[in-house]
């Protein structure tokens, strides 16, 4: 395949995902690391698509697009700094002797690490999660129990009945975010979110600012039962006067990006 091809391949995947790894593309091509990173390079040069880390990222502005859900492994490297940012944020918010509950995600796992040895008890579903608090923490841990999901990396049991116990909060994460609520794909992913809402005295969400621009197929959560949303410096006006609009509480973690 000619790089002209290529590249008219890379751009027709954009205008579906708002992003598209290196590894991905380098099966879909059949090229080399080496190929896929001098196109990357040269499509960000030419305003096609913004070169990102791990991999090329859809322009901010376009049409909505349809989010993808990606595996753990590869959504981890994704906003790395972003994700840092707001786990840095929220964990502001965790009061010592407290009882948590932290949902599963590559932004929700950047919190857990950051709050791994504070005097808390954690409840996660997270497998990903759960592996890191046992091995380089100290809080208290809870792993929920039920069927292995391995994407998206969560132990759930739907047809089990209530918790009991009452978390001081929640903090979650999304696919996507509009004025219509938190938006996921995975309708195991809702109905653990309701689950675990019913639960918590308050509901911190958790997304960087690429989330406002996808629209996943579901609803699991409206904004009306947000607490506070936690976001980095990426939010664009539009969507920082659509929270403002739903009356959503939200405080932006800055970057080093933001702050250049």
């Amino acid at each position: 395949m000619s790089e002209a091809h290529r590249h008219h391949a890379i751009a027709n995947l954009l205008e579906e995902r708002p992003f598209v790894s290196v590894k991905e593309l380098q099966l879909m091509l059949r090229v080399s690391a080496a190929t896929v990173r001098r196109d990357i390079d040269k499509l960000d040069d030419a305003g096609v698509a913004r070169k990102v880390h791990g991999g090329l990222a859809a322009l901010e502005g376009g049409r909505q697009r349809k989010a993808v859900s990606l595996p753990f492994v590869e959504n981890r490297d994704i906003a790395v700094e972003a994700k840092r940012a707001i786990a840095v944020e929220a964990s502001k918010l965790v009061r010592d002797g407290s009882l948590i509950i932290v949902h599963g995600g590559s932004t929700c796992f950047e919190f857990g690490t950051r709050i791994a040895n504070r005097n808390l008890r954690v409840f996660t579903n997270s497998m990903p999660l759960a592996a890191y608090l046992s091995e380089q923490g100290t809080c208290q841990l809870t792993v929920g129990g039920g069927d292995l999901h391995r994407e998206p990396g969560i132990l759930y049991d739907p047809a089990r009945g209530g918790y009991e116990f009452y978390a001081a909060q929640f903090y979650v994460g999304a696919l996507g975010v509009s004025q219509d609520g938190l938006l996921e794909n995975h309708p195991l992913l809702v109905r653990f979110i309701n689950d675990m809402c019913g639960l918590a005295n308050e509901i911190i969400v958790l997304v960087d600012s690429r989330k406002f621009s996808e629209r996943p197929s579901s609803v699991a959560l409206p904004l009306s039962r947000v607490t506070r949303l936690i976001t980095d410096d990426g939010l664009s006006d539009r969507d920082a006067a659509m929270l403002e609009e739903e009356g959503v509480a939200f405080s932006i973690a800055p970057t080093a990006r933001g702050a250049a």
